[in-house]
């Protein structure tokens, strides 16, 4: 009984070391190289082993190989010519199964010491190589890399069998690839399915990695949309162009368009006017920032840091300029579009989650029909109002009250807000779900 028990503590072991093969292999081969090369950086000698064996898969995969397939037939012989031949004993003590006693015995060993290799030499230890590589790749590089040199022959011999069997194949290794593109997107989508990022994170990842393969051309304000100064033009011309525009840069030409002398803020232009200097364009413009239009969005952020200068002027093969790209252009390619102010603060119509909505009472109020199809309005021959506000006005004969409501068109309209004597915003519930609701 002593020497089965020591057979099996024999057994036991070589499936350990199956298990820490089995290991170190899956640790060192998912291993974040990047991770362990910035500890390697900072002093870490395990972290600068475990690396070298990560970048060279050839060697440190023939020596892992040669360490499992010895363990394994160590373990297989040793079971089947030793642990077999006395389970059989006890065995042959039963009538019945005395003819069959060897190969019974022999079953119960190969099948017991299968389960026992998946479990303990494969499963259980690749799924602890691949909770912590790093940590476990770190420990186990040193004893990898003296076993490396110790079957250093062997592992020659398999690596250049190995060379030699891909070669006849004409299979050519491909070039080690660090991390691409699809797998950072890959790796921040993970990231957001288990809550390390926000949701709107992934797409500013991806909008980051496309900007150097989007030409300014496809940012660029066109040529036709952007707001110009001659430098010949009045104060009064300039002004009112500033205001109707709402821009703050603006390039300056002499003569024709493509003649462009310069570029001027309307924060210059203020800080004339403020300290009661009569504004001249021609002294208030800077140099302007000139690109090609085939330039990459990174690249032009990059122009945009060594030089200090937010707004270039996109020009042609030919010289023309063909449009204006801004940083704020660069930022809505990453983020995706920015609203003006006045968009912003443009009344809207908002429908809630159940099925009421909220409406600003500066609303269009052929929008506003649009909007709520439902809602109908005066027909527009008879209508003497332009807003939403207006419509309600009408429709009560009075300034209303906040807290007023009157049912109409399946609605109950509530008046939300007032601001003084208008109209501000205003609730459509449905007439059904206010019943339900009372």
């Amino acid at each position: 009984m002593n020497s089965i028990a020591l057979e099996l503590a024999v057994i036991f072991l070589l499936l350990l070391a199956n298990g820490v093969f089995s290991m170190t292999e899956i640790a060192v081969v998912s291993v974040r190289k990047a991770r362990l090369r910035r500890m390697a950086e900072s002093g870490d000698n395990r972290a600068r082993a475990a690396l070298a064996l990560a970048e060279s898969p050839n060697r440190f995969l023939s020596t892992i190989q040669v360490g499992i397939t010895l363990v394994g037939i160590l373990a297989a012989a040793f079971s089947g010519a030793t642990l077999s031949v006395k389970l059989a004993e006890p065995l042959r003590q039963f009538a019945w199964l005395a003819p069959y006693a060897n190969k019974v015995a022999l079953a119960v060993v190969v099948i017991g010491l299968t389960y026992f290799t998946l479990v303990i030499g494969e499963l259980v230890p690749k799924r602890l190589g691949l909770s912590s590589p790093e940590g476990i790749s770190r420990w186990l590089a040193g004893p990898m890399t003296k076993l490396a040199g110790f079957v250093s022959p062997l592992v020659a011999l398999l690596s250049w069998s190995t060379d030699g069997m891909l070669k006849l194949l004409r299979i050519k290794p491909e070039p080690e690839v660090g991390v691409t593109e699809e797998e950072v997107q890959l790796m921040v989508r993970e990231g957001t399915r288990a809550g390390v990022f926000l949701p709107h994170e992934p797409a500013m990842v991806e909008g980051v990695l496309a900007l150097d393969r989007l030409p300014v051309r496809d940012l660029m304000t066109p040529r036709g949309k952007i707001i110009w100064i001659n430098v010949t033009d009045a104060h009064d011309s300039v002004w009112h162009k500033i205001v109707v525009s709402g821009h703050t840069t603006f390039p300056v030409y002499e003569g024709t368009r493509d003649q462009v002398v310069g570029v001027v803020t309307v924060k210059a232009i203020y800080a004339h006017l403020a300290a009661g200097i009569p504004p001249r364009i021609r002294d208030l413009m800077t140099p302007p920032l000139i690109v090609p239009a085939t330039l990459t969005a990174s690249a032009m952020l990059e122009k945009f840091k060594q030089t200090g200068k937010f707004v270039a002027l996109v020009t042609d093969e030919f010289g023309g300029i063909t449009g204006l790209v801004s940083l704020h252009d660069i930022m809505e390619a990453i983020i995706g579009e920015l609203p003006s102010e006045s968009e912003r603060l443009k009344p809207k119509a908002k429908r809630r989650d159940d099925g009421s909505w909220l409406v600003d009472g500066m609303l269009d109020a052929d929008e506003f029909e649009r909007l709520v199809p439902a809602f109908k309005l005066h027909p527009k021959p008879q209508r003497d109002y332009h807003t939403f506000a207006g419509f309600i006005m009408k429709q009560l004969g009075h300034v209303p009250h906040e807290g007023e409501t009157f049912p109409l068109h399946g609605y109950n309209v509530e008046i939300i807000d007032m601001d003084g004597h208008r109209v501000d915003k205003v609730l459509l519930m449905p007439l059904n779900q206010t019943r339900a609701t009372t």
